[in-house]
C-alpha cells in the first residue's frame, strides 16, 4: 500500500511539474487595448532607485490621480533593472508603465511616449544645473571657469548615453564625443590656463544621463591638466558631498522639481553655476503601441 501511495504522489508531482514547465515556456501575454491595463501589469509601475526624485514625484502623482486608493503600487528597483524590464516588454509587445526621463537613451532606442500630466505633478520641463562647492572659484579658478562654461543639448547627451548602453566604455564614449564636437568644447576651454596635476573630484548620480555628462566634463578637465576623480553616489549624499566640501562639483542637478528638495535643504552651502542643459523632462512613460493609454488618469 505504501508503494502505491508513493507512486501516486510521484505521478501527481510530475503532473504539476509539467504544468509549471509548460507555463514557463509559454509566450508572455501581449498588450490588449480593450482589457484593463491594471490587471495586465498587476497594477504595477516599474520604478528605479528609492532615493531618486522621480520616485517621490511618482508617489505624489499616484495620490493626485487617485491611483493610491486602488491596487496600484510603485515598484522600487534600479535604473538598469527598469530599462532591462522595459526592453523585454517591448520585445514581446507587452504592456508596461515606467518612470521615465529625457535625455535618456531609452527614448532614442525605443518608441516611447510620456503620459500627459494635466495636474502638472511632475512640473514642466526641467533644467540640469552645475553645482560646485563654496570656495572653488578661489582654490581652482581654471576648473571653476570650465565648469561655469559647460553646456550642451539633450541630443548630444543622448548620443553619449546610447554608445555607453551599447557597450562602449564611458571614458571612451566621452572622448569620442569630444573629438567629434571639438569646436564646441573649445568654447568651454578657450583662454583657460593649463594646470599641472592638480586634483579635483566630481560626484554624480549613476543615471545614464549623468554618467555621460560627468565623463565628458572629467575628460575636458583632464585635457587642462587636472587629475580628476569621479564618484557615483545616491542623490542625498551627492548634495552633501558638495555642501561639506568632500567633493568639488557636479553637473547633475535636475531642477526645480526632481532634486528641488535637496537644493532647498543645502541652500547657502554651495554655488549654483546655472543651467548646463535645457529641456530635461520626467514623468511616466509607456511604449507608443499602448495607444489607449495617453494620460496618467488613463491608468485609473
Amino acid at each position: 500500500m505504501r508503494k502505491k501511495n508513493n507512486r501516486f504522489l510521484l505521478t501527481i508531482a510530475l503532473f504539476f511539474s509539467m504544468i509549471l514547465l509548460s507555463a514557463c515556456g509559454s509566450k508572455p501575454a501581449r498588450y490588449h487595448a480593450n482589457e484593463s491595463l491594471g490587471k495586465q501589469i498587476n497594477y504595477t509601475i516599474t520604478g528605479i532607485e528609492a532615493g531618486a526624485g522621480i520616485m517621490s514625484s511618482t508617489q505624489k502623482a499616484m495620490k493626485a490621480y487617485g491611483l493610491d486608493k486602488g491596487k496600484w503600487q510603485l515598484q522600487t528597483s534600479s535604473t538598469a533593472a527598469m530599462t532591462s524590464t522595459l526592453g523585454k516588454a517591448i520585445k514581446n509587445h507587452q504592456p508596461i508603465v515606467v518612470t521615465g526621463w529625457t535625455p535618456h537613451w531609452m527614448f532614442t532606442k525605443y518608441n516611447l511616449k510620456f503620459l500627459k500630466d494635466p495636474k502638472n505633478v511632475y512640473g514642466k520641463a526641467e533644467d540640469i544645473h552645475t553645482i560646485v562647492r563654496k570656495g572653488l572659484k578661489k582654490d581652482k579658478p581654471q576648473a571653476y571657469e570650465m565648469l561655469n562654461r559647460f553646456n550642451w543639448r539633450p541630443k548630444q547627451m543622448a548620443d553619449v548615453m546610447l554608445k555607453v548602453n551599447n557597450g562602449e566604455d564611458p571614458h571612451k564614449a566621452a572622448n569620442d564625443w569630444i573629438k567629434a564636437n571639438q569646436k564646441q568644447v573649445d568654447t568651454w576651454t578657450k583662454g583657460i590656463a593649463h594646470v599641472h596635476g592638480q586634483s579635483i573630484k566630481l560626484t554624480y548620480v549613476a543615471w545614464d544621463s549623468e554618467i555621460a555628462s560627468t565623463n565628458v566634463v572629467a575628460n575636458v578637465l583632464r585635457s587642462l591638466g587636472y587629475k580628476v576623480e569621479i564618484q557615483a553616489m545616491e542623490v542625498q549624499p551627492l548634495w552633501a558631498s558638495i555642501a561639506t566640501n568632500a567633493a568639488d562639483g557636479m553637473v547633475s542637478a535636475w531642477l526645480p522639481t526632481t532634486q528641488g528638495l535637496y537644493y532647498k535643504d543645502y541652500k547657502g552651502k554651495f554655488d549654483d553655476l546655472g543651467v548646463n542643459l535645457h529641456g530635461a523632462k520626467v514623468g511616466l512613460a509607456v511604449p507608443t503601441y499602448m495607444k489607449n493609454v495617453n494620460t496618467i488618469g488613463d491608468l485609473k
